[in-house]
């Protein structure tokens, strides 16, 4: 299936969008994630299926000042 991960094009074997993280090696639980620019919650990422073209966001903290 065909996703758009932060802006770019990925051929993903994922069904949910809690797969796709794993399968993106996205482990840790300090991110937040967007499915067709709508907040997901860490706990509802196992129930949101993915769909060919689904846009998703996953954003992750920065060190540094």
């Amino acid at each position: 299936m065909n996703v758009i991960v932060n802006g770019k094009a990925c051929d993903v074997s994922a069904r949910t969008l809690a797969d796709l993280m794993e399968e993106l090696n996205f482990t840790s639980p300090f991110v937040a994630t967007a499915l067709n620019a709508e907040f997901i919650a860490r706990e509802l990422r196992a129930d949101m299926w993915l769909a060919d073209g689904d846009q998703v966001e996953i954003l992750a903290p920065m060190k540094g000042g």
